[in-house]
Parts: structure tokens; sequence; C-alpha cells
């Protein structure tokens, strides 16, 4: 039996990639023991995970570089015998090096890669390759494993939770992204609620930061049966929620790899950002919806902006509302 630690210290939908490798290595290694390491605020999405023995928790914003080394000993005192670094940066291309781990995996862009067991050359070249593929070419530094999908795994409680909200067929929307360009235009979710061909409830889902974003869709349509349910439930008890939805629409963001990690079916809305870089959705019922215009300037970043640099948004406010509407009509004719 061997000990594993997989560290993914980046946001919310990366650490959801990065179930992968964990999925991954257990349908190689059933009986070895797993531990994840990620960034505090992340932990929720592990809660009860079924390969996963420990999580382990870096607090970036109190005491980052005293927490870091507490992190280290820990690190350091589990004696792994592999630890698998998914960050192309300094932090954890350190606690690898330094983990005293027999096989050091990394990427090549890590500045510490040097000090790895294993180094892996990390392509982005914007060719249709998945994160996921990017992530496994790690796992190939052991011995040659099958892909798995990544997948999360709500709690009976989580389910419980929800179960109220479940009991007619319903819609998902969750409608803010933590960059402006990556964000459906509020005025456009709305208009896509009135021309929606539904009469069932429509949940709109998120954080609570979001909550502000819900209500103010909901103040710009006549539309009776949505409900803002941002800040209500926990990351795993919303996936639980979008994997029974009859659609759930969603920004390039978290909640579209929350979607893929319960095969949940999915419309994956691209404003600045194009599939091409990876991050698409992976459920067996996906549709991506981008504009139909070709514009010089997109995409602009692989990340968002807070801002369009032009000033003009078009690559969003392009987008036609039909385009929203066809993939339920497709769901619902099948």
């Amino acid at each position: 039996m061997q000990k594993w630690l997989v560290i993914q210290t980046a946001f919310i939908g990366d650490v959801v990639l990065a179930t992968s490798l964990v999925e991954s290595l257990h349908q190689q290694y059933p009986h070895d023991v797993m531990d994840v390491l990620v960034r505090k605020g992340n932990e929720g999405l592990l809660d009860q995970h079924p390969f996963v023995k420990n999580v382990l928790v870096w607090d970036k914003k109190k005491n980052k570089y005293q927490n870091w080394w507490s992190l280290l000993k820990t690190i350091r005192a589990q004696e792994y015998d592999g630890v698998i670094n998914v960050q192309r940066y300094a932090a954890t291309g350190l606690w690898t090096a330094m983990s005293k781990a027999k096989m050091k995996i990394g990427f090549d862009k890590n500045p510490f890669s040097f000090l790895f067991t294993h180094v892996i050359k990390h392509e982005f070249l914007g060719d249709q390759q998945h994160e996921i593929n990017r992530n496994h070419a790690l796992l190939e530094a052991i011995t040659p494993m099958n892909l798995s999908k990544p997948k999360l795994y709500p709690s009976v409680l989580d389910r419980q939770n929800i179960a109220s909200f479940q009991q007619v067929p319903y819609i998902c929307i969750a409608p803010a992204s933590v960059w402006f360009t990556k964000q459906y235009p509020l005025q456009k979710w709305a208009d896509l609620i009135e021309a929606l061909p539904f009469e069932g409830p429509i949940y709109i889902i998120g954080g609570p930061g979001d909550k502000i974003i819900g209500d103010q869709i909901i103040q710009k349509t006549s539309q009776k049966q949505v409900l803002n349910l941002c800040g209500k439930f926990s990351f795993l008890a919303s996936a639980a929620l979008q994997e029974g939805a009859l659609l759930n629409y969603v920004n390039d963001s978290a909640p579209m790899h929350f979607a893929s990690a319960m095969n949940a079916p999915v419309v994956a809305v691209y404003a600045s950002t194009i599939p091409g870089f990876g991050y698409g959705p992976l459920s067996d019922n996906s549709f991506i919806v981008e504009t139909l215009t070709t514009l010089p300037c997109r995409p602009c970043g692989l990340h968002g902006k807070k801002q369009c640099p032009l000033n003009h948004f078009d690559c969003a406010q392009s987008i036609q509302t039909q385009q929203l509407v066809s993939p339920l009509l497709q769901m619902t004719q099948h």
C-alpha cells in the first residue's frame, strides 16, 4: 500500500478538475491512501470523499507563510510515496521538493521543478486538449493508466438539503463569475428566463456573494417561478441540485465544472474565453454557446478580465437568446 498527496491550491474549478487524478489513481491502486492539499475555502469539495483520507488546507489569507511552514512539516511527517503537484508556482514546488517523497512529480514550469524526480512538460497549445488530459500526464510518470473524469460525492445530508426543491422538473442558472468578461450580462440572463419555453421552477444558484446578482436578475423578469438560492447550499449540495436539473445554464466558471463532475446536462456560455483553452464541459449532454460573430479581439486572454479592454463586450452582447433556448428544446424533444 502506497501513500499519495495531490496538490492543487488554485480556484474551485481547478480543484474539481483535479479530482480526475484522484479517480484515476484509485482505479489503478484501489488500496492506496490518498490525501489532497487545497487552499482554504475549497476543502468542502472533498468532504467525505470516499477515496481521500485527509484534506490538507492552506490558509493563504491569514498567517500565510506560517501556515505554509506548518504544512511542510505535516507533509514531511507523512512520508508520502508520491507527491503529485498540479500547480506551477513556487510555494507548491518547494513543498514538493522538500516533501521527502520517493516520487516528486510536477510540471516543468514550476520554478522548483529541477528538484523533482519526475518533470512533465506542460504544454498549453490551445489545441482542444482538455485540462484533465494535461493533468493526467503527471500520472503517466508513475505508470500508464486510464483517464477518469472528475467526480464529486455529495453526502446523504447534502441530498436531503435539496430534496424539497426537486419535486418537479427544474432548471438551474449559475449567472455569476469572478471575472466580468466571463459573466453573461444580467439583462441577457433575464431575457433568457423570459424566453424559455418552460413552466417549472428556475433556480438561480451560486455562492453567498452572488445573491445580489440573483436578485437583480429576478427584478428584471416578470416570471414568478424564479427562485434565488445563492448562498443557501454547500458546494456539494449545489452540485447535487445541478445533477437533477433538466438543464444547467452556466458561464465558463466553477458551476460548469460541478456539472461535469456530476455528469449533469449543461449549457456553457463563453464570452471572452474559448473552449479551445481546454476547460470545457465534460458532461454527456453538453452544449457550448458563444458568439456567432467573428471578433478579432476574442479571446482577449486565457483568464477573464475585470472589464472589456475595448469597452464594448461584444463577445457576450452579440450572443443571441435563441442560442441558449435551443439546447432546452433539444433536451425536451428527447
